[in-house]
């Protein structure tokens, strides 16, 4: 998977740079702010958060976490192939990047998070 550094490059799979060059500038843009909330979310949950334990781990936080890695993906994934379902999708994306940014505000140590949420939300609420 090509995703770092490379901006308009970024592949959701291997050998799919032609399509990703058909896609228009702001889904680009929102394809890869997806990607980045997905990892970041992901990464920081099992690490930062795993460690961290407390309020980190609560469940609702925590599930709020991977429910914003899951929808960032499938939001990546619908624009990826030009589905006629993305744009319900990156609203629910732009929804749930919003609350998991409020929720990691609350946290120390989740600046990023919260952060790559917010970019994310904003590039998808641009695709309803």
């Amino acid at each position: 998977m090509e995703r770092e550094g490379r901006g308009s490059d970024v592949c959701l799979w291997p050998g799919d740079t032609a399509m990703m060059n058909q896609l228009s500038q702001e889904t680009k843009h929102c394809i890869e702010a997806c990607l980045k909330c997905a990892e970041t979310c992901y990464a920081t949950a099992m690490t930062h958060c795993l460690e961290t334990g407390g309020e980190h781990t609560r469940p609702q936080h925590f599930r709020l976490m991977m429910d914003c890695f899951i929808v960032c993906r499938a939001a990546a994934d619908l624009m990826a192939h030009k589905s006629q379902f993305h744009h319900p999708l990156c609203g629910l994306c732009a929804d749930v990047c919003e609350a998991c940014a409020k929720s990691c505000e609350a946290l120390p140590g989740m600046e990023e998070c919260v952060e790559v949420c917010r970019v994310c939300a904003q590039a998808c609420r641009n695709m309803e």
